[in-house]
């Protein structure tokens, strides 16, 4: 069985025991390099990893394959959580080795921006960009979503719609620029990177970045700041 395991969003201490103990028993632990990163720590000596970056994905995982059909205990290890912006990755890791495989979730940078922005996912929607592929029915799911009176996390794609450009698109589609907006890249500091509204949301941001647009009219049950 190959395990694919939610490493968390970066920092060591989001990893859960489960991740960690499979991590520790694995023969084999493969992921792309930010994310070994994550795992190192928990890697015993003797097992092999192997690193990938986007070029060459499709040529590891064949190799992370041959070696879990070998017997080895493979684990491939994700940023954040799988189920929130990692299917496309896991698609082609089954297509490697041709067979579902066991996902272990992990915790979402999704997840970690809801609770330093005290929002409930009840009454918040969470909508990732960064993918392959048409993002026109995300785009268009966006703009729905801020009509209802719906918060909106949201993970831009790297670089062709990033931060500003989604202000610019939900501008242009009619949404009204007073929505208030904070982007965040270091999700365990206190604070958001920058915070404003959605009008004046047009800095450059790393690729790690992730936001947060208020509603205009947030529920009765909003969870207010604590002071």
């Amino acid at each position: 069985m190959i395990h694919c395991i939610g490493a968390g969003p970066g920092d060591p201490n989001y990893l859960t025991l489960r991740g960690r103990d499979l991590i520790a028993e694995a023969d084999v632990v493969a992921g792309f390099d930010a994310v070994l990163d994550v795992a190192r720590p928990h890697i015993q000596p003797g097992s092999r990893t192997i690193g990938m970056n986007y070029r060459d994905q499709t040529a590891r995982l064949a190799e992370v394959a041959e070696l879990h059909h070998a017997g080895k205990r493979c684990v491939v290890v994700f940023m954040g959580d799988i189920h929130f912006s990692g299917f496309q990755f896991l698609e082609r890791i089954e297509a490697a080795c041709g067979h579902p495989v066991e996902t272990i979730p992990g915790i979402s940078s999704a997840q970690i921006l809801a609770s330093r922005g005290r929002v409930c996912f009840d009454e918040t929607t969470f909508i990732t960009f960064h993918r392959r592929g048409d993002l026109v029915p995300f785009q268009k799911h966006l703009v729905h979503v801020l009509e209802d009176g719906r918060n909106a996390i949201v993970i831009p794609r790297p670089w062709d719609f990033m931060p500003s450009d989604v202000a610019a698109y939900l501008l242009a589609a009619g949404i009204p620029g007073e929505h208030p907006v904070e982007v965040w890249e270091q999700l365990t500091r206190a604070e958001a990177n920058w915070s404003g509204k959605l009008s004046e949301c047009t800095g450059t941001f790393t690729d790690m970045s992730i936001l947060l647009i208020r509603s205009l009219h947030p529920f009765p049950s909003q969870i207010q700041p604590i002071v």
